[in-house]
């Protein structure tokens, strides 16, 4: 199973925001949106970072609520791991194991094109592992 096709199912839809607006504003959006991350991109849809909820609670309990009006460009993750549609969802969750994160954003072309998410990696895995499992039954039965 590759990223494509998990996208392809899932849809291609990301939810950005730009790095000058404040953290305030992307809380909200990751409330209303009920994410638990959003990609920081440029006027291109490049990736220049990403915020999760982990950043947001970090920075708040550390410095207080006052760092919401600060722009999201001083708390994001900057050094963005990425992915393109051919990888796998092993290779996936490899990233994602090795870099302790949750969400890995889909880059084709240097713009982001999808966001894949550890939830989304383990839906597609257990489909995997059910498949093979009903395959391997199948054949049982009939031997």
């Amino acid at each position: 199973m590759t990223v494509r096709k998990i996208l392809e199912e899932k849809g291609f839809d990301v939810q950005t925001i730009g790095p000058q607006e404040t953290l305030r504003a992307a809380t909200e959006l990751l409330a209303d949106k009920r994410i638990g991350a959003i990609v920081v991109t440029d006027a291109e849809r490049r990736v220049v970072g990403i915020l999760s909820e982990r950043d947001v609670v970090r920075v708040i309990g550390l410095d207080g609520p006052g760092r919401l009006d600060d722009p999201i460009a001083s708390v994001m993750t900057s050094k963005v791991v990425t992915c393109d549609g051919n990888e796998t969802v092993h290779q996936i969750m490899e990233h994602m194991t090795a870099g302790r994160f949750r969400h890995l954003p889909v880059v084709q072309d240097g713009r982001l094109v999808g966001i894949i998410s550890i939830g989304d990696v383990v839906k597609h895995r257990l489909a995997e592992m059910e498949n093979e499992s009903h395959a391997m039954r199948e054949y049982i039965m009939s031997a």
